[in-house]
């Protein structure tokens, strides 16, 4: 029996990650940013966002988002798909500065130059 909690595929990844934020946005709007379930939401699907990034580096990119780094008010990486999964062409945002506390600046660095 495949363990899928040791080797999740890309699919499953990417649909928990979509889930979280869901889940963190609404936390948020419920309880404000400071509660701990809007954290723990938030530092979930930031820590999901890194096993895609390490699990499939051949399948997924980092690249600025100027229009919603404007929105954020700080930089924030897109995680691009290179083959769309279902219908959806990213894994959501991750910050700059998130990324650099969860990656090494040689993973951020081959994650951006990796564009395809």
């Amino acid at each position: 029996m495949k363990d899928i909690f040791k080797n999740p595929s890309i699919e499953r990844l990417v649909n928990e990650i979509v889930a979280l934020n869901h889940a963190w946005k609404a936390a948020v709007e419920l309880f404000g940013d400071d509660s701990p379930l809007s954290q723990s939401a938030r530092d979930l699907k930031g820590c999901l966002q890194v096993r895609l990034l390490q699990s499939y580096p051949d399948q997924v990119y980092l690249i600025i988002d100027q229009e919603s780094s404007e929105t954020a008010g700080e930089e924030v990486y897109s995680l691009r798909l290179v083959t769309p999964i279902n219908n959806r062409n990213n894994a959501e945002h991750l910050p700059v500065r998130v990324a650099k506390k969860l990656l090494s600046q040689e993973e951020i660095a081959k994650l951006e130059n990796d564009v395809i």
